[in-house]
């Protein structure tokens, strides 16, 4: 086992993993058209949260999540007030009085290209196909304002100036039996977490009752998906039992969230997530809530959220309902920081024991260093020194057996197509010279979870979203423009190839002639920081393999 058949392990698991997700994009759960979303008429949409059979009849009265449909704007479902305008200094958002909705936000430190520096990536936005909005309000209807509520707003436009830490947006509504609520949002310098509070001023006669909920409507898209980045999108909370649970669109779709009944919780966060961000609702730490989803009939919308419990406010007395929203990058550190597992949501899968470390280590290099590229290049080179010695047992066992190459091929000669006896006669030389042929075997396979859990290292962090390395490498999370890195990855295959042990049988030898070619077409898809990986490695493996190979040789 060498390292044209490590691979081909690994380009066989890749594979099998392509062909998965694509099963499950041709066969999965599939959204209506949006091309049958009406446009001539106004609708009122069906209640958004969980159905009465889903809640506790104390708590069947969740806001229904109707939107208007406009007439003039067919790729429009939302309902429009006023748009305020907010800027900070890291995103751009727009808040539309009808609810306070949060309907567009721009992340100014992440351009949505390379070559598009000045346009920034837009996370969040109420048009079609991709819709991705984040609503909140109080319960129950009648008593409060929902996110249908039309607010009122001294100022259209706020931007947070150079000599401010902070910055508030306030909304206002009221009703004629003397309840007003000001819905203030609190953004801070350098942050993509802000504050939605709900200031609850009773002047009637009576005591007030309500509670506050948050919720997202999304629509499912594949942008930014391809087959060889395809990255969850969908919802995911946190709870006591499971502190980072997906909550898929299919599961949303067919109603099977909550089924068990969970009671409220504490310390959780409701999230939509995609490629390298994510947006969540997180309500106070001790605070417990309840956790909701629905499928929306126009407009292919899944919405999934939280409320939390029963507040009284007493006559002449008033109460603050507080809820953080997160809208930015995955970011692990602030996420952990923000509420407990939330840092999960930088998901590395299955191999994220492995992962983990890998991305410590690669984000300590780069403190060091200050790049990327190097710093793949660097841990490159740890991981082969932690495997030193496992990878020189197995070029040890290759290089015996190239040097019994020509008495394999005698046996070939002298048994021709009798394969019982042939096999039987290489095993006995074998046990004469103490070659194990498959000694070079586990050194290679305990290589290949650190081989796929860098690949997840490389495709979920954003750090690496759209760095840099030298030259034309402009992107190490995207494939080489120019497939330098997959032709040289598939010279050093070439070399590799002629430092090991041919096969005798002479399809097994074609096979191993066209694997570098096959290899280096599938790996030219692949996110160009992980073709450097493997360049370095194989680079590596070559000097180590021919200085064994030719000690051994010496010693004969």
């Amino acid at each position: 086992m060498d390292n044209l058949r490590l691979i081909l392990i690994v380009g066989l698991t890749f594979i099998l993993l392509m062909m998965y997700q694509a099963w499950q994009k041709d066969y999965g759960p599939k959204l209506p058209s949006v091309a049958g979303t009406p446009t001539t008429e106004t609708t009122i949409e069906t209640p958004s949260t969980p159905s009465d059979a889903e809640l506790p009849k104390t708590q069947n009265n969740l806001p229904s999540t109707p939107t208007l449909l406009p007439v003039a704007e067919p790729v429009k479902l939302l309902a429009s007030d006023l748009r305020i305008q907010v800027e900070t200094d890291v995103f751009r958002l727009e808040i539309d009085t009808t609810g306070g909705d949060v309907r567009q936000v721009d992340l100014l430190n992440y351009p949505v290209e390379v070559d598009k520096p000045d346009e920034p990536f837009r996370l969040m936005g109420d048009e079609l196909p991709n819709l991705f909005i984040a609503q909140s309000g109080l319960l129950p209807e009648g008593v409060g304002p929902t996110h249908q509520t039309v607010y009122q707003s001294d100022q259209q436009n706020y931007s947070l100036t150079y000599d401010a830490d902070t910055l508030e947006v306030k909304l206002y509504w009221q009703n004629d039996k003397g309840i007003k609520v000001s819905k203030i949002y609190t953004f801070k310098r350098g942050s993509y977490a802000f504050e939605v509070k709900h200031v609850i001023e009773n002047n009637s006669a009576e005591p007030w009752q309500g509670r506050l909920y948050g919720q997202f409507q999304r629509t499912e898209s594949d942008v930014g998906q391809s087959a060889f980045t395809y990255t969850y999108m969908g919802g995911a909370i946190s709870s006591p039992e499971q502190r980072y649970e997906k909550i898929s669109f299919g599961d949303i779709q067919d109603g099977d969230f909550n089924k068990e009944g969970r009671p409220a919780w504490a310390n959780g966060w409701a999230a939509m997530l995609q490629h390298y961000f994510v947006g969540a609702w997180i309500p106070e730490r001790e605070q417990t809530y309840n956790y909701y989803t629905n499928k929306l009939p126009t407009g292919n919308r899944y919405v999934l959220g939280l409320y939390g419990p029963m507040q009284s406010v007493a006559p002449q007395a008033q109460h603050t309902f507080k809820m953080a929203f997160y809208a930015g990058p995955k970011v692990q550190k602030k996420l952990a920081e923000l509420s407990p597992g939330l840092d999960l949501t930088v998901d590395y899968g299955w191999l994220w024991f492995i992962a983990q470390p890998l991305f410590w280590g690669l984000e300590l290099i780069y403190k060091w260093v200050g790049n990327w590229g190097w710093a793949i290049i660097i841990i490159t080179l740890l991981i082969k020194l932690v495997f030193f010695q496992l990878s020189a047992t197995s070029y040890k066992s290759m290089a015996n057996m190239r040097r019994l190459q020509p008495r394999l091929v005698a046996l070939k000669e002298r048994y021709g197509d009798d394969k019982s006896r042939l096999n039987q006669a290489m095993m006995d030389m074998y046990k004469k010279e103490k070659i194990n042929p498959l000694g070079g075997c586990l050194p290679i396979v305990v290589q290949i979870p650190v081989f796929i859990a860098l690949y997840w290292v490389l495709l979920e962090s954003v750090e690496l979203r759209q760095a840099s390395f030298i030259f034309w490498l402009n992107d190490l999370s995207t494939a080489d423009p120019y497939f330098v890195l997959p032709l040289l990855m598939g010279a050093t295959m070439m070399v590799q190839h002629h430092l090991n042990p041919a096969p005798i049988d002479p399809i097994q030898q074609k096979m191993m002639m066209v694997l570098p070619i096959v290899f280096t077409v599938f790996f030219a898809f692949f996110p160009s920081g992980l073709v450097l990986y493997w360049v370095v490695n194989n680079t590596l493996s070559i000097g180590q393999q021919w200085v064994i190979t030719k000690k051994i040789a010496g010693n004969v």
